[in-house]
């Protein structure tokens, strides 16, 4: 495989975002697939904050420790990642703010003050070093610069003109031939398309790291799909208004993480017991509390599939990349409607953050579902009994009708009682929807697998994790089956992915393996653990040397 690595580097309030998204399109420019991993504080200014790229000639969703340039922006990142640097690599950095040995050093302070170009635009001088050291051509640097930023752009390109007249091509990173371009979104922006693909008429959410510039993405383009976009005060109200939009007729979405939606779950068991769909977005993030805010973390799956008072059917679906993002998310919202009940797109920061070159022939296709229409005969009742669980839906206003939902035990025209009778037959009701969801599921690509047929040991794992361990698999002779859908849990597709295994080797970012519990209560026997809880993804190396470690 060809690939090439690049971190860049610096405080923040200086465009590290930014710089990696533009780094990110260069790369691609020359024909590469892309993925980028940005690490930041919970900081608004000050911080180490850095981005990897890794560029390669096939789609890559991870990143490596070793990089083969290093753009530093300060002294900071200069004694924190040279290390980092391959034999061969290049460290290119700002003169001004960084003092070191090797290396090359650009004038950016003076070609600053001859350009009159903002202090920010120190970020477009190191682009610019990387771009004249890796031989890309003034073209292709020019046009991303104008696609990528727009504002001050003349500022911008008189910086980058000022670094190309100084520089030179120091090792070569070719073009590739291009078989297609595809544009390199987030996890966030892909499960937006996704959500809006499945009918999403409405989102929700309070801002929370990292389904922050989901809320962010949806409002940009909401004029555009004739969306509704809302920020509420808090995520108490984030629910609520979404239960209520969702009783009006609206196809609804919220998004929230851990300490988010730990203030919904009392809207969450409403939902389940008034039968009013939701689709919650769960970026995962490490806790207890407030934890690490900015970073990453597997430790949600049992809360979201037990969260809430008393016993509902729910759906949980956690992708793996964006490609996976887009698809699930409209499978999630289409079967929320369908059943009537809330259910679960579980991300986490490097799902949700991280960027990739998106094909859309990579989408998993996504469940054609559509609520129960009322045959307008007779009295509505809202919770009529039916074979499947399911009652028939009806948005008010409807003229004659009265479409009542309720929180408290109901009979089936919505009338509180407590009754043992309608009791029982209500939660028989909840169960046969639940079966009717899990019967519906088995029919989906709910398990994956990867990797030769016949392979003894197994990675099982769930969400971002996937891709990492595909990539280490192949060279291993190893297979990767990863549950997509982990509620209701796909039990026998699970056992039927893992036949034939003589070991099984979970793969989490967690501290007790959530995905590993999960299938211990179904009866299958997981043998060994790789587990990782620092709020870091795994890279590749590190999980090759895990990996080496269990499968030996």
């Amino acid at each position: 495989m060809t690939e090439y690595s690049v971190l860049i580097g610096g405080r923040a309030g200086e465009g590290l975002n930014k710089a990696g998204m533009v780094l990110c399109s260069l790369l691609h420019g020359q024909g590469y697939h892309v993925y980028l991993y940005y690490d930041y504080p919970s900081l608004i200014r000050g911080g180490h904050n850095f981005s990897i790229i890794r560029a390669a000639d096939r789609p890559v969703f991870t990143h490596r420790d070793r990089v083969d340039f290093v753009l530093a922006l300060n002294q900071e990142t200069v004694d924190r990642h040279r290390t980092r640097l391959t034999a061969g690599g290049i460290l290119i950095y700002d003169d001004y703010t960084v003092h070191t040995e090797g290396g090359v050093g650009l004038p950016l302070e003076r070609i600053l003050k001859e350009t009159q170009a903002p202090d920010i635009s120190r970020n477009t001088g190191v682009i610019a070093g990387f771009s004249c050291a890796a031989g890309i051509p003034w073209e292709t640097l020019e046009g991303v610069l104008r696609r990528e930023i727009p504002r001050g752009i003349e500022s911008n390109l008189a910086v980058a003109r000022g670094v190309y007249s100084v520089g030179s091509t120091l090792r070569q990173i070719p073009e590739l031939p291009r078989k297609g371009r595809f544009p390199v979104l987030t996890g966030n922006e892909t499960t937006g398309l996704g959500l809006l693909a499945g009918g999403l008429s409405s989102f929700i959410a309070y801002p929370m790291t990292p389904t922050s510039n989901l809320l962010h993405f949806l409002a940009q383009h909401a004029d555009r799909y004739g969306l509704k976009v809302v920020h509420p005060e808090n995520e108490i109200g984030v629910m609520l208004m979404a239960l209520g939009a969702a009783y009006g007729g609206e196809r609804v979405a919220v998004g929230t993480s851990g300490g988010g939606f730990c203030l919904m779950t009392e809207g969450l068991s409403l939902s389940g017991m008034a039968e009013v769909p939701v689709v919650i977005v769960l970026g995962q993030r490490p806790g207890p509390s407030t934890g690490l805010p900015t970073y990453s973390c597997q430790t949600e799956l049992h809360f979201a599939i037990s969260a809430g008072q008393g016993e509902f059917p729910r759906l949980v679906v956690a992708p793996a990349n964006p490609a996976q993002a887009c698809g699930w998310s409209a499978t999630a919202l289409r079967l929320a409607w369908k059943y009537q009940i809330p259910a679960f797109v579980l991300v986490d920061k490097n799902v949700a953050e991280g960027a990739a070159d998106f094909d859309p022939a990579g989408i998993p296709p996504a469940a054609t579902a559509d609520p129960l229409p009322w045959d307008g005969k007779g009295t509505y009742a809202r919770y009529t009994d039916t074979a499947s669980g399911i009652s028939p839906w009806l948005s008010p206003p409807a003229r004659g009708q009265t479409v009542k939902v309720n929180s408290y035990t109901h009979d089936e025209q919505g009338i509180s009682t407590e009754d043992p009778v309608p009791t029982a037959r209500l939660q028989e009701k909840l169960l046969r929807k639940g079966a009717a969801l899990a019967s519906e599921v088995a029919g989906l690509p709910a398990v994956l697998s990867t990797g030769p047929a016949d392979a003894r040991t197994i990675l099982l794992t769930w969400g971002s994790c996937t891709d990492p361990c595909i990539e280490v698999a192949e060279g291993h002779g190893l297979r990767v089956v990863q549950p997509v859908v982990l509620w209701p849990f796909p039990g026998d597709a699970l056992r039927s992915a893992l036949s034939g295994a003589d070991r099984v080797v979970a793969v989490e970012q967690n501290t007790t393996g959530q995905l590993a519990r999960l299938a211990a209560a179904e009866g299958i026997r997981v043998h060994d653990r790789i587990l990782k809880y620092d709020g870091r993804p795994f890279s590749l190396e590190d999980l090759e040397a895990r990996v080496r470690e269990v499968a030996a």
